[in-house]
């Protein structure tokens, strides 16, 4: 069968080839009836672009790459679902990557997406202790997602020391006098939260705080076991408000007091604090403090157009040529530092609430998500 072109096409529609041209790259420049025209034929004929032959003209693809850390996180799909839906509004394609926490992985999707030529590339980096952006200079505009960084490069991430603040305001409003913190700082987004948390308790020097390190991974198993500690101990020294740094922790915690006869929230009130819709299927429903993971990857799209628009903030610098001194306006990429921080909001439920509050625990996951 022969291969169907799209000067085919154009014949069939009864259109021109730049009027296809426009279906397949900007369709929001086509009349709606116009599109649904080509849109059948092209099906009809079972025409398929040629993106090879594209690529070795010298033009990238209307696509953005995403890769993605994991994808058993509801945040990092929240991510994807903000990514999706903002590049498809500019006309752009997104495909999406799993580095299944394995950096190297993470390494040869981010040369692949290159590689193939795509209009930009957004990654949400592996949790580290020590990252930093690649030193290379990348060929396409790049932004990283879920982190805050010093160096230049275009970043968005969640307001995590918000995220421990929030929670913290939410113990102390709940009259809390003991406070454990569950979970090992090891990653800046964790660190972050806890110096949140402190400085929100700070003003309240009467309120007991400490913390409990969960060991290496910050699993549930981690948060059961430390649940089944502050079970076994007298009730007097027990907390009456457990912060677990992330919600499978939190859970877990949950799951042990429950297990060992401790009334959730009755005696012992615990919250998350990162939002993971897939940790919330315990038997009490969790409180947790969600960043919004939809708008960072929204907002790393916009950033992507920025640069493709050129659109980057403008520096002024001072030059000389000859004797004479001039003052130029001219954007720098490699000097750029553009940080997009998004604000984390509060989901109190069960599990924190006070008798007499109504019940909340009912939530439109795929709404959430």
């Amino acid at each position: 069968m022969a291969k169907v072109k799209i000067s085919d096409v154009a014949r069939e529609a009864g259109v021109s080839l730049g009027t296809v041209s426009n279906a397949l790259n900007h369709p929001e420049k086509l009349r709606p009836e116009t599109l649904k025209l080509i849109n059948e034929t092209i099906n009809r004929l079972g025409y398929l672009p040629n993106q090879s032959a594209r690529q070795l003209a010298g033009g990238a693809t209307k696509s953005f790459g995403l890769v993605l850390p994991r994808l058993d996180h509801g945040f990092s799909l929240q991510i994807a679902s903000g990514a999706h839906n903002e590049a498809r509004k500019h006309g752009y394609d997104l495909l999406i990557a799993n580095a299944d926490n394995d950096d190297i992985l993470e390494d040869h999707y981010l040369r692949y997406f290159m590689g193939t030529q795509m209009s930009g590339v957004m990654v949400q980096p592996m949790a580290s202790p020590d990252w930093h952006p690649a030193l290379t200079k990348m060929p396409v505009p790049i932004v990283h997602l879920d982190i805050h960084c010093s160096e230049p490069g275009y970043y968005v991430a969640a307001d995590n020391e918000a995220q421990g603040r929030i929670i913290a305001e939410l113990a102390i409003a709940r009259g809390a006098h003991h406070i454990v913190v569950v979970g090992r700082a090891a990653f800046m987004q964790l660190t972050l939260r806890v110096l949140g948390i402190h400085k929100a308790l700070a003003l309240h020097p009467d309120i007991k705080i400490e913390v409990i390190d969960a060991g290496e991974w910050n699993t549930a198993a981690d948060g059961y076991g430390i649940g089944t500690q502050i079970a076994a101990r007298p009730a007097d020294e027990r907390p009456d408000f457990v912060v677990g740094l992330t919600d499978v922790l939190a859970s877990g915690v949950i799951s042990a007091l429950v297990d060992k006869g401790i009334a959730v929230p009755g005696q012992v009130r615990v919250a998350g604090c990162d939002g993971n819709p897939l940790a919330w299927s315990g038997s009490v429903p969790l409180t947790t403090v969600a960043p919004p993971g939809y708008e960072i990857g929204r907002k790393g799209v916009q950033l992507l157009m920025e640069q493709i628009e050129n659109k980057a903030p403008a520096k002024t610098k001072h030059i000389r040529v000859g004797s004479t001194a001039r003052t130029v306006t001219a954007v720098a990429a490699e000097d750029i530092n553009r940080q997009e921080l998004v604000r984390p909001f509060l989901l109190e439920r069960a599990s924190t609430q006070a008798s007499s509050q109504t019940d909340a625990t009912a939530i439109n996951l795929g709404a959430y998500l």
